[in-house]
């Protein structure tokens, strides 16, 4: 089953900075670095938390971010960020809230 995660990036003063999405068909050197680092040199599709990186025009203002996973049917469902992901968030310090 394919969900669609959405992730958002927030300065402290919770103005949203970047939106990443999920994609089952994208890729980004990033991605691929991330996931040969933590022994999954096999997950390079990209990952919502790593789009919202991307797309973010000052990382030094990003304060945290809030990753949301929907099903099928749009419904929310538990998420949270993979090992990959959680490495790379902790480097910048974000704080992680996930629905």
């Amino acid at each position: 089953m394919r969900y669609q995660i959405t992730a958002i990036l927030f300065d402290k003063k919770g103005r949203p900075l970047s939106v990443g999405r999920n994609s089952y068909t994208k890729t980004h050197p990033l991605m691929a670095r991330e996931s040969a680092k933590h022994g999954e040199p096999y997950k390079v599709f990209l990952h919502a938390e790593i789009d919202a990186i991307v797309k973010c025009k000052d990382m030094d203002k990003a304060h945290r971010i809030v990753v949301m996973r929907f099903d099928a049917n749009g419904l929310p469902v538990n998420a949270k960020p993979c090992r990959i992901c959680q490495g790379l968030l902790s480097t910048y310090n974000l704080r992680i809230e996930h629905t």
